[in-house]
């Protein structure tokens, strides 16, 4: 069956691919591209490179919506979001160019153990201690390590900066909603490029699939952040932090 020229019974695994993603990713401040590329390659067999380029070109339409969703749910903290907004894209940029001489193949396995170690640790402290909020102080040397780990290893501005405003005792919720607006112009910046050379005639398929599924799901992420308690989200992070940085540091080193 097509529908304006798509084939519906390819792109369906790719729209329910970029819904579950998108879930988790915007009640979660992270993982989009982490469980995309899981499940492309590891569960249909899209072949690496391809599966990076998707997603980062789908994440420019996912990341409008989500952060869209998160500022009508007052998510977003104003004054983290400006924190971490330029020194974000400078660290993006500054990936983007280093990308031909820095393998980020190399240094991926080091970042997931240290990601894991963190996802542990955010388990523990959700599950034994009533999480103590704080103003995070550690943001702008994070926004621009972020940055540019998401741009030389294909991924990771997520995991990275959430993960560490939790640990800093940041609200969950600000941080979810925060994070995942200023990841918009993050990826815009790194992708703009990208989408440059490819042509609009590349968002078919495959990539269509999981802007739909994306979009359909960002506002419902959204909703979740705004609704669950801090204990629950740390402990929900934990888990999916903890569980995809596995499963990277088993393919990368198995």
């Amino acid at each position: 069956m097509e529908l304006f020229g798509f084939d519906l019974g390819a792109i369906v695994p790719f729209i329910l691919i970029g819904f579950a993603a998108q879930m988790i990713d915007g009640a979660l401040g992270m993982a989009f591209g982490v469980i995309t590329n899981t499940l492309m390659v590891g569960l249909l067999g899209v072949p690496p490179a391809l599966a990076s380029q998707r997603v980062h070109l789908v994440e420019c339409f996912t990341t409008a919506t989500s952060g869209l969703s998160h500022f009508l749910n007052g998510n977003i903290d104003k004054k983290l979001f400006v924190r971490l907004l330029v020194p974000g894209i400078m660290g993006g940029l500054a990936g983007t160019y280093l990308l031909t001489s820095i393998d980020g193949d190399t240094i991926k396995p080091f970042v997931l153990v240290y990601l894991a170690g963190i996802g542990l640790w955010l388990l523990v402290r959700g599950l034994l201690y009533p999480p103590k909020l704080r103003e995070a102080k550690f943001v702008a040397p994070l926004g621009l390590v972020g940055g540019f780990l998401d741009a030389a290893g294909g991924g990771g501005w997520g995991p990275i900066v959430t993960s560490n405003l939790l640990v800093q005792g940041a609200e969950p919720r600000k941080v979810v909603g925060t994070v995942n607006s200023v990841e918009f112009f993050l990826t815009l910046s790194i992708s703009g490029a990208f989408i440059y050379h490819l042509g609009l005639s590349h968002i078919a398929g495959a990539t269509a699939g999981l802007i739909i599924g994306g979009i359909a799901a960002a506002p419902f992420g959204a909703v979740a952040a705004k609704h669950f308690s801090p204990k629950l989200m740390l402990i929900l992070v934990g888990i999916a932090l903890s569980l995809t940085s596995g499963y990277g540091i088993w393919t990368a080193w198995g």
